[in-house]
């Protein structure tokens, strides 16, 4: 276990992310961290380069997790973990293995967590999956989403969806400019005032599913803004080029930076810390820092650690983060990314 770089906000440690608990965190970092964010490794069958268990054995490694989150989580912090779907080996059937994962980590009784939100990851890009009864067999349909879980210590941990809105739809946009709106009790009961919507909130709430594209084709995708802002640069990633570049063959499972940046606006404020304990290239290390926030992460993999620091030359980084915010990003301008 070491420290293996350190940035103006943060630090890197490679090693095993219980070993640095118990030898640093524990002591240190104990109701420290306002945020854990992380894609830990998934319960596969076939095994990965950036390894992975199975089975009962995955079970019960995950579930050490809950104890040592809520000793490092503050009294209002929030964990935000990303938990992917498996298959049975040589089977097509859906495993139960992450929900049960997700159930050891919150029903342990020394983890003291509850569930607080489910969010869905829509990716239509994602290659087909599980090959074997997709592209082969045909039998079964592409997955095209993963489950990110909100969860925390209390029923009111710090969180402001105000920081998070996305663009409102052409019809919110002309029922601002008339003024006018048909209210009433609707079927359902609702009873809608005259003023109900029409106060202009800058934007409106974002609801727990994101698409990384459009599900329609005539509909515009509406990303909360900051989640929009990487999502207009990933063509352009500086990480990526640079890894092209040097022959780098980059983490296979990068969590999207802004989906991180989403989570780290809505639950944080500038200077909370930040951890993701199983960090690959780091990617939660790199958006915190655009963000102002201080942060540590932990990765097993010296490759993965030492390519993650890749990341720290982008000249992004070099600019405040307003600036990076605002660089070619007029939300009422840019019609090819909102409406």
């Amino acid at each position: 276990m070491k420290e293996y770089y350190r940035t103006q906000k943060g630090r890197a440690f490679l090693g095993d992310f219980i070993h640095l608990f118990n030898k640093n965190l524990k002591k240190h970092y104990k109701n420290k961290f306002q945020l854990i964010i992380t894609s830990p490794p998934f319960p596969l069958n076939n095994k990965k380069q950036y390894g992975n268990l199975d089975g009962e054995e995955y079970l019960q490694w995950f579930s050490l997790l809950g104890p040592i989150f809520t000793d490092l989580l503050k009294d209002d912090g929030s964990l935000i973990i990303e938990i992917g779907n498996a298959w049975e080996k040589n089977r097509p059937v859906q495993s139960l293995l992450p929900l049960e994962a997700l159930l050891r980590l919150v029903n342990r009784s020394e983890s003291k967590l509850r569930l607080i939100q489910e969010f869905i990851v829509y990716n239509p890009s994602r290659l087909p999956s599980p090959a074997q009864w997709v592209t082969v067999n045909r039998i079964r349909v592409v997955d095209s989403y993963t489950r990110i879980w909100w969860i925390a210590k209390t029923d009111f941990p710090k969180a402001d969806n105000r920081r998070v809105l996305r663009p409102y739809s052409k019809e919110m946009k002309r029922l601002l400019a008339k003024k006018k709106y048909n209210a009433g009790t609707r079927p359902s009961g609702h009873v809608i005032r005259q003023q109900t919507f029409l106060k202009d909130n800058m934007g409106s709430i974002s609801p727990n599913f994101f698409e990384l594209e459009p599900i329609e084709e005539r509909e515009k995708i509406r990303l909360p803004h900051n989640v929009l802002k990487f999502a207009n640069t990933a063509s352009n990633d500086f990480f990526l080029k640079r890894c092209r570049e040097l022959n780098i063959k980059p983490h296979p499972a990068r969590m999207h930076p802004g989906i991180i940046a989403f989570f780290i606006e809505f639950l944080t404020d500038e200077n909370d810390l930040v951890l993701d304990p199983f960090a690959g290239s780091n990617t939660t290390g790199y958006v915190a820092e655009i963000l102002n926030r201080r942060w540590i992460s932990c990765e097993i993999k010296e490759e993965y650690v030492k390519q993650s620091q890749i990341r720290f030359e982008d000249p992004v980084l070099r600019q405040t983060k307003e600036e990076f915010q605002n660089e070619n990003f007029n939300l009422t301008t840019r019609g090819n990314t909102v409406d």
